[in-house]
């Protein structure tokens, strides 16, 4: 009993309250989110929008997420990482609950722009906090462990949709989106700020683009641009490709059963963040990040090609692809918490952080838009493949970043 009792003692260090703290963040944001996906068909049949419609509420979000991040960041060089992981969760979960009182496009717009400011500024808070919270040595498993609250986010709100969707509507849907208000109040009282950050710290915001920290800050955000567009050019379309029929290049699975293979895919993103922390901690940030962008621009053209190639056993093979797809196409994103930390000095590490990251999903939001024209083109399977040229462009641009591995942050 003493010995579990000490055990569970380590679970409740700072530097391990900050991290749950961070990943249930994370998660719950990622729940808010996606409720929106789930609830789109709802939605579209109520107020009447056009499919183009209901695309610019997604990019709108998007948009404002990128905003979002990078304010958060500066934010949290002000006022520090507690305080603005806890205002960014009660916007997304705020505004989440409110977007259940929506009345057509316009107001729809509004609330779910608020919920994208709360979701880009939630990871801008979080993934700080966690870096300077955690030792070096163990800094990329505890990014990768926050990063993995994504997949866990996705499958949440693919269950509770299931569940209140049918039952009672899209409204009381978002409304369930409230609940991650009551997280703040645990950061309240049990997250401490790390002893790295002090309160009135001079910040000179412009510094992460001058000189040496400028060039850094161009080619972080280079990075996190082509990974960006890489994965929304994959994932923005891949409901679409697996459920489109095979005419198009789709793989012309039903809904529920395409559902069921994004599951899947999912499981294995959650396994991919993970690992990216063990590995990134034992050969280092760039070899690991090279691993998985190599592997993500072998296995996205395989897997937009699986219908052309094998049209009478696609699906099943499309199955078994789907979690290495999962894991290789995802994982990469633990690296931006640990890496991007590493880089920038305390004063300005919210602020470069958030905009290295969040310019670059700001940039990646033409990425679907590209796609769904190629696809008109030739093809949602053969679109998908181009998506490989990214992962490629990003592995040569990590290479003109120092490796950070083992880096004590200052």
């Amino acid at each position: 009993m003493q010995k579990g009792g000490r055990f569970l003692e380590g679970f409740t260090e700072p530097r391990w309250v900050a991290l749950w703290a961070a990943m249930l963040g994370f998660l719950l944001d990622a729940m808010d989110v996606l409720f929106y996906l789930f609830a789109l068909q709802a939605i579209r049949a109520e107020f009447g929008l056009s499919l183009g419609e209901a695309g610019l509420v997604t990019a709108v979000t998007m948009a404002a997420s990128s905003l979002g991040g990078i304010g958060c960041g500066w934010l949290a060089d002000r006022i520090g990482r507690r305080r603005a992981l806890m205002y960014t969760i009660l916007v997304y979960s705020v505004a989440s609950g409110a977007s259940a009182t929506s009345t057509g496009l316009y107001s729809l717009l509004f609330w779910r722009a608020l919920v994208g400011i709360g979701l880009g500024g939630e990871w801008s808070a979080g993934s700080v906090l966690v870096a300077e919270s955690w030792p070096a040595e163990h800094r990329g498993k505890a990014i990768s462990f926050m990063q993995s609250g994504w997949a866990l986010g996705y499958m949440l709100a693919a269950a509770i949709s299931s569940l209140v969707l049918p039952a009672f509507g899209w409204r009381a849907l978002f409304l369930v989106g409230v609940l991650p208000a009551l997280l703040t109040l645990l950061i309240r009282r049990k997250v401490r700020e790390p002893e790295l950050w002090q309160p009135r710290r001079e910040v000179r915001l412009g510094d992460i683009f001058r000189g040496a920290l400028g060039r850094r800050t161009a080619i972080a955000t280079g990075v996190a641009t082509a990974v960006l567009l890489g994965y929304w050019g994959l994932f923005g379309w891949l409901p679409g490709f697996l459920a489109g029929s095979r005419e198009s290049g789709g793989a012309g699975m039903t809904v529920l059963r395409s559902g069921m293979w994004v599951m899947t895919m999912q499981a294995g993103a959650y396994a991919g963040y993970l690992w990216f922390g063990v590995i990134a901690d034992r050969m280092g940030r760039k070899p690991a990040f090279r691993l998985y962008v190599l592997a993500a621009a072998l296995l996205t053209p395989i897997y937009g090609m699986l219908p052309y190639w094998f049209p009478d056993s696609a699906q099943w093979l499309l199955l078994l692809f789907g979690p290495f797809v999962g894991f290789f196409g995802t994982g990469y994103f633990s690296l931006f918490g640990a890496m991007l930390a590493e880089l920038f000095p305390t004063a300005v590490r919210g602020f470069g952080q958030g905009f290295a990251y969040n310019f670059g999903r700001l940039l990646s939001a033409v990425a679907p838009y590209f796609v769904g024209a190629a696809a008109d083109k030739v093809g949602l399977g053969v679109a998908l493949t181009g998506n490989a040229a990214f992962f490629l462009l990003a592995a040569v641009l990590i290479g003109a970043l120092p490796e950070t591995k083992s880096s004590e942050l200052a």
